[in-house]
């Protein structure tokens, strides 16, 4: 049973300064709700209780969010405002989280390595702070189940568009069934006619302690970091290793895109917006009644 989980959320977020210059990329709110509460409730719903997050310089707003408001729960407990008081006390109480400082960028296996003490000798997810999965089952609950079955290390993939190709960490593998696969390489970044297959690496994981070992071992990049990607390598060669096609739909907040694309859809699932929302999309396609008369 998986039960801890690290949440790798001390990147600069320079794709989207200036406002990630005061506020953490993680912290973005799709429509009230920040994309790190999204894949902290992952976590949780997928019976993880126990999450380290890894942040950095400038991202104390994240451990002050999940952490108790007095000030506002009085503020709001005067107001009479009983369901946005019941909302913040959640928040504080979803899960025990621990908080583990990265002082400098050094990559997302450096990252990782940070909560090795915390770890110790038990199997654990890896949940990027900047992906929100959308799915029936959980897409860490997906990776746990198969996880129980066949006790290796997994990596959670998607099948992406050639001209996505270069975006992603892609992987080599051999089918065990439709949707897992043994892996026998990843290559990072490769061009669209390199590349061993189209399955994308997206941002979840269920590695075994060993892998720490391996970021040990592993060459800092020309960028002065440690990959994650080269630590998995360096695993393949001492035990199996599986990809898992996810069933859901994920997006990648931490591109402007996909976090346009998730603010949108969220808000369409939302009775309190989805009308208005709705009617503002298609007037933006089609134009004002007005203009068509």
């Amino acid at each position: 049973m998986i039960k801890k989980a690290v949440i790798p959320a001390a990147g600069l977020g320079t794709r989207f300064l200036p406002a990630t210059k005061v506020q953490p990329k993680e912290m973005l709110p799709i429509v009230d709700k920040p994309v790190i509460q999204f894949v902290v409730e992952e976590a949780i719903s997928s019976g993880i209780d126990d999450i380290i997050i890894i942040t950095g310089r400038g991202k104390r707003t994240i451990e002050d969010y999940f952490d108790f408001s007095p000030e506002l729960e009085n503020h709001l407990a005067q107001n009479d405002k009983r369901d946005e008081l019941e909302e913040i006390r959640a928040i504080s109480t979803l899960a025990d989280i621990h908080y583990i400082r990265q002082k400098e960028p050094k990559g997302l296996g450096d990252a990782v390595l940070k909560a090795e003490k915390h770890i110790g000798a038990d199997p654990f997810a890896i949940l990027l702070g900047d992906d929100i999965i959308k799915s029936n089952t959980p897409c860490m609950r997906q990776l746990a189940n198969l996880f129980a079955t066949y006790e290796c290390p997994l990596i959670a993939v998607e099948n992406v568009s050639r001209d996505r190709v270069p975006q992603y960490g892609i992987v080599k593998g051999e089918r065990v069934t439709e949707s897992l696969y043994r892996v026998s390489d990843l290559v990072e970044k490769p061009k669209p006619l390199e590349a061993p297959s189209r399955m994308g690496i997206v941002g979840r994981y269920i590695m075994t302690p060993d892998l720490f070992d391996c970021i040990k071992r592993v060459s800092r990049s020309t960028q002065d970091e440690v990959q994650l990607t080269d630590a998995i390598r360096l695993l393949l060669r001492e035990r199996d290793v599986y990809a898992h096609v996810i069933e859901g739909k994920r997006y990648d907040t931490g591109d402007k895109i996909g976090y346009i694309k998730a603010v949108i859809d969220f808000a369409l699932e939302r009775e309190d917006l989805s009308h208005e929302i709705g009617r503002y999309l298609i007037e933006k396609v089609s134009g004002p009644k007005g203009d068509m008369e």
